[in-house]
């Protein structure tokens, strides 16, 4: 189990029932479970967001010859992945 760091403070009354709800169904063991759960959460959030800014980014400063280089790679890749069969091991 990771190192446990302790945490006091005060949150609001509809997040706490939250938490609370959250052992009560059975989806964390504790609350700090819950709070480690709704922080991965948000984390995941920020990275994927993060992930869409950059990637957005790059190509936005691509040159027009990277770019058509980007599609043709995007052709070829939906090309080939069109003739797997993804059900098959």
């Amino acid at each position: 189990m990771p190192q446990r760091k302790k945490l006091s403070t005060t949150i609001g009354a509809n997040n706490y029932a939250y938490l609370h709800n959250m052992v009560k169904a059975g989806r964390a063991e504790s609350v700090g479970e819950a709070v480690d759960k709704a922080v991965e959460t948000a984390r995941r959030l920020d990275n994927r967001a993060t992930l869409e800014r950059q990637t957005a980014a790059y190509f936005k400063g691509l040159t027009s010859k990277a770019a058509a280089e980007e599609t043709d790679l995007e052709d070829a890749l939906s090309a080939a992945s069109q003739e797997m069969n993804f059900d098959q091991p």
